[in-house]
């Protein structure tokens, strides 16, 4: 058993302890309080003046699938010789051996979803995993995480380059509707065979899997939110770059918004009302926000800038730490293992030296499951 005493806890799901002791075993947290009595035979680490946070969580990232360093030859977040692909499954191309999983423990990110990428209508399925293995299947979280969807400019732009639909925003909406009716179709009739596009798409629409909707602008958003209202489903949306717009609406269907990445230029169109203040805005509204870093296009270890930024314009420092742990593990599905430091969820947290916000607070050490994984 190991002991972590004396620091200030942000335990997220029942608020703040100071001088705290935090008891691990067996991969999962035993206890956390004030004045917990240690027993004879455990490890003890000191940690008086450090600050204690769950493991952070990214739940929107391409990393194993979009490989840094190597170029071309482990890019294999979209399959752009179809732009409806519900069937592929990102936990078939993972590398483990990527580079930015090692950034993502060494910024405190210990849980993260990899999702497919934005060039198709229908991308794929979602998985979130920790970010420490050797074999993606030990990794897993939950398989599948959700099931990919696009609207706005990336699909438009990769298909209609090449003559072939979708060209327009009616389009992308219109296959969307068009595969959603098929599998309802297919889930009704004893099929003569399977059909591994249509069996993943019956399973969006009995609620088992959540759509994820990669939208930045405000119409796109509102297209997210006809369909999944038009088809009963589960959605959350991905970037929500112009969120703020109509956080009203958002929030009055009860519809999640991972956001980010903030830090980035715009680049497109669909990115210019790009502004540090969406999470504030969208949280007031009452929509349950996660923060995001779309690793590559923002390096992983840019989570906690980007809950700094997000605090610097009007999101309670709680609700930021609660957008990078608890909420984001909710919207992901997986809120019973991640998330939070309570009894009985995995060992997964983070110890800073100060502010996690702080921009100069570097990180201590690390564990997942547990195990010590990263540590100065």
């Amino acid at each position: 058993m190991l002991a972590i005493r004396g620091a200030t806890v942000h335990t997220v799901s029942r608020g703040t302890l100071e001088g705290a002791v935090i008891l691990l075993a067996n991969g999962k947290i035993v206890a956390v309080d004030r004045h917990l009595p240690i027993p004879a035979d455990a490890r003890i680490l000191e940690a008086a003046g450090k600050v204690v946070t769950p493991g952070l969580i990214d739940c929107h990232t391409h990393l194993g699938i979009a490989e840094e360093g190597v170029g071309d030859a482990h890019v294999d977040k979209n399959e752009t010789a179809d732009p409806v692909c519900p069937h592929l499954r990102a936990l078939d191309a993972v590398n483990p051996e990527d580079e930015g999983l090692e950034d993502a423990v060494g910024g405190g990110v210990t849980s993260i979803i990899v999702t497919p990428g934005s060039e198709n209508v229908i991308g794929g399925q979602s998985i979130a995993i920790k970010t420490r293995g050797r074999v993606i299947d030990d990794m897993v979280l939950r398989q599948p995480a959700g099931v990919k969807i696009a609207f706005g400019e990336n699909p438009i732009k990769m298909y209609g380059g090449k003559g072939k639909a979708p060209s327009t925003r009616m389009t992308v909406a219109g296959l969307i509707r068009e595969n959603l009716v098929a599998a309802r179709d297919y889930a009704q009739k004893p099929p003569a065979g399977r059909d591994l596009r249509l069996e993943t798409l019956a399973r969006v629409l009995n609620g088992e899997i959540p759509l994820r909707a990669h939208a930045h602008a405000a119409d796109d958003i509102a297209t997210a939110l006809r369909i999944a209202a038009e088809f009963n489903l589960r959605l959350t949306l991905e970037h929500a770059t112009a969120g703020h717009k109509i956080a009203d609406l958002i929030a009055a269907r009860g519809v999640p918004a991972a956001v980010g990445p903030s830090i980035t230029a715009r680049v497109k169109v669909e990115l210019r009302d790009r502004t540090y203040r969406t999470p504030a805005i969208l949280h007031a509204a009452g929509v349950k926000i996660a923060l995001i870093t779309d690793h590559p296009f923002l390096p992983i270890g840019g989570l906690r800038l980007e809950a700094a930024l997000a605090i610097r314009e009007g999101l309670p420092a709680a609700a930021a730490l609660r957008a990078i742990t608890l909420s984001a593990a909710e919207i992901i599905g997986v809120a019973d293992r991640v998330g939070s430091l309570d009894a009985g969820k995995d060992a997964d947290l983070v110890i800073f030296g100060g502010d996690p916000f702080a921009v100069a607070t570097k990180i201590e050490q690390v564990f997942i499951d547990g195990q010590p994984v990263y540590g100065r």
